[in-house]
């Protein structure tokens, strides 16, 4: 199985930053892509960041973070970060790591997600 553990949530206040981090492990073979995805109460789950984790550096961000919030990985930990400045209220959400991996050459790749971790902007 693969594991995500997630960290670096809390409440902050608006136009503060907080850092956002999901270290990878368990039976690993290689992974295609990592990132982040938001749930605020009453929503659905969003895509908020994603980066590839092979060759040249390709990034996504959601139009509502672009500018605020930054996706960087560190291979050799199977890690990923989420830099997230100038957070609003509306950033309010759990949030949520997302790695698609595969245990051997031979499988299929699959998604495997973390437990979440709660992001308060609020006064």
């Amino acid at each position: 199985q693969v594991q995500l553990v997630e960290s670096g949530g809390g409440l902050v206040q608006p136009g503060g930053s907080l850092r956002l981090s999901c270290a990878a492990s368990g039976s690993i073979f290689r992974i295609n892509a990592m990132g982040w995805y938001r749930q605020a109460p009453g929503k659905q789950r969003e895509l908020v960041a994603l980066i590839n984790t092979s060759g040249s550096t390709t990034t996504y961000y959601a139009d509502s973070v672009k500018g605020r919030f930054t996706v960087s990985r560190d291979n050799a930990k199977n890690t990923v970060y989420l830099q997230m400045n100038n957070l609003k209220p509306e950033d309010t959400a759990v949030y949520y790591c997302n790695c698609v991996a595969t245990r051997s050459s031979f499988a299929n790749y699959v998604s495997y997600w973390g437990q979440g971790t709660l992001v308060t902007v609020s006064l």
